[in-house]
């Protein structure tokens, strides 16, 4: 049976109401599964590339699989724009829902696809589309989530309610890296390479459709339904939101361009990157990286619940200018040694709760109603396509060029530059939504 939100913005009600809380964890269950779907790819691509690109040299598989998993970044503005524009147009439920379930189909598709011992160019290809409907997926999920979460909550909880998108993320990449922890423990390498990592797909894949019943059972937000009764049938969200709310769209980019590259940095690409680096055992890698995690899960609805308080702009600051300040010590003092590892990338997380926890809500709050899906997700998908989706190949290939002491630049450079986009903008705490 559906449950119907029967919230209205009111100043005074801070308090989650049971549909409230239903409706935020459907949103967070889902998020969590798209991103572990999404993310496993780079969890076991130091594993698996050699079935799809098979070289002399793995350093030139693994580059092969980074570009694969580049491509599907290409998709992303896409899916953000289409999936923007069906979640204004037609519901952010339905949005939720289209998005979870292209996102299993897709990791069912790589857990199933033959090497390119069996089939020979076919399976890279049907690899590439695979990644290319998960990037179109993802494209449209963070705007609908962080949308429905937004619309969801009591005006001076938004942050909060908010901090819940990214908490999602990062425990979808938990849940990715304990899938990657636990086979490498149960396989040896050699059932491993051969098709232990097909059951990493097949298991979030499965989870995939988990998540899909849970989403069904919640309703459409109201402020969608506000909206929609005005201008259902005579609306272009994308033309709208290019056409009237073009500022608004370029500062959401520049506002998520450093937390997008700190994210894929610590939170997505570190056990590769340490492994390859410093040649700590994978299993290690991502047992350091499962403590940050863990970390980060607990602060981020703590800083969102700050952000609520003194605003969103001071906390993001301190993020952007930490993760300038720590980038030279946090990446060049990795070495072969789990416990150091451990410590940078837990300090490096916790520095990237400061965006975690509150970009949600920033974003979404730059855009009415009838445009904040689109609003958030293209906006959103071009950033993490430039400075997300690169990374890794970024990262891997200056560390076989010889110049992985100077990644540190690029990651100061591009946090001293969201710095200056957060001292910039407009403050959004307590702004009056729609």
């Amino acid at each position: 049976m559906n449950t119907i939100l029967t919230t209205h913005p009111d100043a005074k009600s801070d308090a989650l109401t049971p549909a409230q809380r239903k409706a935020m964890f459907a949103a967070t269950l889902g998020t969590m599964v798209e991103w572990a779907d999404w993310l496993i790819y780079a969890t076991l691509s130091s594993v698996f590339s050699r079935q799809f690109f098979p070289s002399s040299d793995p350093a030139v598989s693994l580059l092969s699989s980074f570009a694969v998993f580049a491509v599907g970044f290409l998709m992303r503005p896409i899916g953000g724009a289409v999936l923007g524009a069906y979640g204004d147009r037609h519901g952010r439920k339905k949005g939720l829902t289209l998005s979870i379930t292209l996102m299993a189909l897709g990791s069912f598709i790589i857990a199933f696809c033959p090497g390119y011992a069996s089939i020979g160019l076919a399976a890279p290809v049907i690899l590439i589309i695979a990644r290319l409907l998960q990037g179109f997926s993802a494209g449209g999920e963070f705007g609908s989530a962080s949308t429905f979460l937004i619309e969801t909550a009591s005006p001076r909880r938004r942050a909060f309610a908010g901090s819940w998108q990214h908490f999602a993320v990062n425990a979808g990449v938990l849940v990715a890296a304990m899938i990657g922890f636990l086979l490498t423990s149960v396989f040896d390498d050699a059932t491993m390479a051969a098709w232990g990592w097909r059951v990493g797909f097949a298991v979030a894949g499965l989870m995939g459709f988990v998540a899909l019943w849970v989403r069904l059972a919640v309703d459409e937000t109201q402020a969608f339904k506000r909206s929609a009764a005005r201008e259902r049938e005579h609306h272009n969200p994308l033309r709208s939101m290019l056409k009237e709310h073009p500022k608004a769209a370029l500062r959401v980019i520049c506002i998520a361009m450093a937390g997008n590259l700190l994210n894929y940095l610590w939170l997505v690409h570190f056990p590769t990157y340490v492994h390859l680096k410093t040649g700590l055992p994978l299993r290690e890698a991502f047992t350091a990286s499962g403590i940050s995690i863990v970390v980060s899960l607990v602060l981020i609805p703590l800083v969102g619940m700050l952000a609520d308080r003194i605003g969103r702009k001071p906390v993001l600051m301190m993020f952007a200018g930490g993760s300038a300040l720590f980038a030279y010590p946090g990446l060049n003092l990795l070495s072969n040694d789990f416990w150091t590892d451990t410590l940078l990338v837990t300090i490096g997380m916790a520095l990237v709760t400061g965006f975690s926890a509150t970009c949600a809500a920033v974003m979404a709050e730059q855009f009415p109603a009838k445009v904040r899906v689109t609003g958030v997700a293209l906006p959103y998908a071009i950033s993490v396509t430039l400075f997300g989706g690169t990374a890794p190949y970024i990262m891997t290939a200056m560390t076989n060029a010889g110049h992985s002491g100077l990644i540190w630049v690029y990651v100061a450079g591009i946090s001293l530059v969201g710095f200056v986009v957060y001292a910039t903008m407009p403050e959004t705490k307590g702004k009056e939504l729609d």
